[in-house]
């Protein structure tokens, strides 16, 4: 009996009689020949089905089987360059589990809407699969690098009582009778971890009732937010660039595959090395108003303003010392200019604009009653964050990086909501 075998594994079979588990991704007939392009999850190979080495039965199920149907398919596999990853597998036997009925995505060009409308299907297709295996290699990397570079894993909670980044982007939800919200981030929650781990990171899902149709936001994404006690702004910095380069390398390493299939210029990710050039927030208004953009002073960047920035460079930029009036509550502020605070946003290349946000936290418990006050945020709800000011605390930072947004600057997507298996943007919860 042929031994089953996975086509990412296809190579160490070569001139062995294996069987394939997967689907048929599409077909050619020719004669007597029958071209079968066969996925089974963790890639794709041609499968020849010559007429004279299968049974009568192996060959009209070959003829009749269409896009999408389950199938075994039995074969000796052979090298051959020509052939789409290097290998084919000569059929000796083939048979179908579930024949598709009119599968609803074809070759042809469809409408986003129709695509969106059918993502438990579109996922299938060899672009969407390439992009979900770059986003699980960016993850990975996320978690080695931090857990190898003292990070431990810390989990924070979805259901919170307050606001963190700001209340007019909260989901609401009734808690038993009282008011709860998806959580906006874990940092907050990753401040009181640090004063017992030191450096930690969490690493889940965030909720942004955003009302907004760009190609850079979701309702739902993901972010991974490091923490760290004892560490000021340019300590941040650090991290952030040898964490980012980290990504870029293990993905151009392990993924050039999937990168070649997106029609992604490498040439340019292969440039992200750290350092990374640093300017400061009235440096970056320079450029954004050399660009013909209309900002004041004091008004946080919008996505014409950060692709203004980045087109300078041919690297992530960090830009730092953000007005305190744009920043979060928790920022601290430049002693010398307190005007500005410690913050720093990570903006990237070929306007993909800003994948990270973080900066230093305000160590001091007086500052941070004022701040609570001036952002007209309940005192109650943060009594518990107060007493991280009052039992040891110390200068500390930490940052949070977007999942997704990250993904679609490596893939090179024109748009975010490819870069999750199931988007949520405004108006879209389904499926």
């Amino acid at each position: 009996m042929a031994t089953y075998a996975r086509i990412q594994d296809i190579a160490q079979h070569i001139g062995e009689e294996v069987t394939l588990r997967g689907w048929l991704y599409n077909k050619t007939d020719k004669g007597k020949l029958r071209f079968l392009l066969v996925r089974d999850g963790t890639g794709t190979i041609q499968c020849v089905v010559f007429k004279g080495d299968v049974t009568p039965e192996a060959f009209e199920a070959a003829t009749t089987v269409t896009q999408e149907s389950s199938i075994y398919v039995t074969g000796i596999v052979r090298e051959d360059k020509r052939a789409q990853g290097g290998y084919e597998l000569s059929v000796t036997d083939f048979s179908v589990l579930q024949i598709a009925q009119d599968f609803p995505i074809s070759p042809k060009e469809h409408g986003v809407d129709f695509l969106m409308n059918h993502r438990h299907l579109w996922l299938r297709s060899s672009k969407q699969w390439a992009i979900m295996r770059v986003r699980a290699t960016i993850i990975r990397a996320i978690r080695n690098w931090l857990d190898d570079n003292g990070f431990l894993l810390v989990d924070t909670p979805i259901l919170t009582p307050a606001a963190c980044e700001g209340t007019s982007t909260l989901f609401e939800t009734n808690y038993f009778g009282e008011n709860a919200y998806l959580t906006q981030s874990g940092q907050l929650y990753n401040e009181a971890d640090i004063m017992a781990f030191g450096k930690v990171y969490c690493f889940g899902p965030t909720f942004r009732a955003e009302k907004s149709k760009t190609r850079r936001h979701l309702t739902e994404f993901w972010m991974v937010e490091p923490e760290m006690a004892f560490a000021d702004l340019e300590e941040c910095m650090r991290v952030e660039e040898e964490l980012v380069t980290h990504i870029m390398r293990t993905v151009l390493n392990e993924r050039a595959q999937e990168l070649e299939m997106l029609e992604r210029d490498t040439t340019l990710l292969e440039k992200i090395v750290a350092p990374f050039p640093r300017i400061s927030y009235d440096d970056a208004l320079e450029i954004v108003r050399a660009a013909g953009e209309t900002i004041e002073w004091g008004e946080d960047f919008g996505s014409p303003h950060e692709t203004a920035v980045a087109k300078a460079f041919d690297k992530p930029v960090f830009v730092h010392h953000y007005p305190a009036q744009c920043k979060a509550f928790y920022m601290e502020e430049d002693p010398e200019r307190p005007e500005t605070s410690l913050s720093v946003d990570l903006l990237a290349p070929e306007g993909f604009g800003e994948i990270i946000g973080g900066g230093q936290r305000t160590a001091s418990l007086e500052l941070l009653e004022r701040k609570l006050v001036e952002h007209k945020l309940p005192r109650e709800a943060f009594e518990w964050y107060l007493d991280l000011r009052r039992y040891g605390s110390v200068p500390h930072s930490g940052f949070g990086l977007g999942v997704e947004r990250t993904v679609s600057w490596v893939c090179g997507l024109s748009h975010i909501r490819q870069t999750i298996p199931f988007p949520r943007t405004l108006g879209r919860i389904y499926p």
